[in-house]
């Protein structure tokens, strides 16, 4: 097998398709000393940040537990499974038990089954052939092939139920929360305080804070807003004088303002624990619709651009990676404690569920979707397969995208910090 083959195989399959005869697996105090440099480099996160820690393992098990789902189904449903290994590049340790060489690679920025015959491109011994991806059934190779993300749904039902039953579920109302009142500015004079919540604006209704934006950009300086505001349930009537910004640096700069931030409004909401139990299940169909629209908008070459050239920043349409996430890890953790941490686990499992999910190879999407062609294709029960071989110009394009949104991500992750 060539070395482009070999790569070809490995984007499609997503790990290594190389095996090792036993006498060449990696263990003894070289694979000890190579897994005690992970654990140490991973336990070291706890020193600078024990938020970022607590975020790593979470995501760590996230994943474990996704390459489980694909390993558990596969051998439940008769597949061979040859490969578990968490990380990506050199093995660092490993061991044989039955069919599967199960270990530790150098690199922990993810995990891989490797499954024999995942495609017709996969070479393997003819006793095997039974026991492929591509000789089951479509119901099984669908299953196989959804269970990671399936696994990250589950995930995130226990996390959002620990944190309903707990803490309470953060449920979203109308309004604009105030979480900053620039001094000496139009709203402090006025008696605009910090977590005011204003709730109308000259008579109409504010249901978030960009309604609040829009009030104060459709009048002129020196016009007089009346902020009806909720403070401590109490409601008042504050009337504003709106100026003109005048700050150089602001891209708002000659226009209408009034010298405040602010924020969605939550509340708190108590639930019972079969209350928690049903919530964090139907909360994951709204959850997974916003990260599929979130997907989309990340995926659009423009808003790319215009992050990268800083004439954009809205974070919804900003490409991050778990670097950006990490770091935002520790603003949620001093902010809500372990339970917002949880928190973020469960819509972290859900986007990468999601996303997981699309169409695309190499992604678990793009196996599901073959699967279902060729089930489309099939005959009179004659089965069909498809020639991978012909959409592998379509996988590395899709993989050169997913790269360079990785790098655009990483660059702004470092230069511009979310939170």
């Amino acid at each position: 097998m060539s070395r482009y083959e070999r790569l070809q195989n490995e984007v499609v399959a997503g790990g290594s398709v190389t095996e090792l005869p036993d006498d060449e697996l990696v263990g003894g105090w070289r694979g000890a000393i190579g897994v005690l440099g992970v654990v140490g480099l991973i336990a070291l996160l706890a020193v600078f940040n024990v938020w970022w820690f607590v975020f790593v393992v979470g995501v760590l098990v996230a994943i474990f537990f996704h390459e489980l789902g694909h390993f558990v189904t596969a051998r439940w449903t008769g597949m061979k499974a040859t490969q578990f290994f968490i990380g990506f590049g050199p093995r660092l340790w490993s061991f044989r038990r039955g069919d599967t060489e199960y270990g530790v690679r150098a690199l922990p920025l993810g995990a891989f089954v490797r499954i024999i015959g995942m495609n017709n491109m996969d070479e393997v011994p003819e006793a095997d052939e039974p026991r492929t991806y591509r000789q089951q059934s479509f119901p099984k190779r669908l299953l196989v092939i959804s269970a990671g993300s399936i696994m990250h749904m589950i995930m995130a039902v226990l996390l959002l139920f620990a944190v309903y039953s707990i803490d309470g579920e953060q449920v979203e109302r109308a309004g604009a929360d105030i979480n900053e009142v620039l001094r000496g500015g139009p709203a402090a004079t006025a008696g605009i305080r910090d977590d005011d919540i204003v709730l109308a604006i000259g008579g109409a209704t504010v249901d978030s804070p960009a309604d609040l934006g829009d009030a104060v950009q459709a009048v002129a300086p020196g016009d007089t807003l009346v902020f009806d505001v909720m403070r401590d349930g109490e409601a008042l009537s504050i009337p504003v004088t709106v100026a003109q910004n005048d700050d150089p640096d602001s891209p708002l700069q000659g226009r209408p303002f009034v010298g405040v931030a602010s924020s969605d409004v939550f509340e708190t909401v108590d639930h019972s624990i079969a209350g928690a139990a049903v919530n964090s299940v139907t909360d994951i169909v709204p959850t997974a619709w916003e990260s599929s629209k979130g997907v989309i908008k990340v995926l659009n070459p423009v808003n790319v651009f215009t992050h990268l050239n800083g004439t954009n920043d809205d974070l919804s349409t900003r490409p991050t990676t778990l670097v950006g996430v990490t770091g935002l890890s520790d603003d949620v953790g001093d902010a809500a404690g372990l339970m917002g941490i949880l928190f973020l686990l469960a819509v972290l499992n859900v986007f990468i569920g999601v996303f997981n999910m699309f169409p695309l190879l190499p992604l678990d999407g793009g196996h599901a979707a073959i699967a279902t062609y060729e089930r489309i294709r099939e005959r009179n029960g004659r089965r069909y397969y498809a020639d991978v071989s012909k959409m592998m110009p379509f996988a590395m394009a899709v993989l050169t995208v997913l790269l360079f949104l990785f790098a655009s991500g990483l660059y702004l992750d470092i230069t511009d910090p979310i939170g």
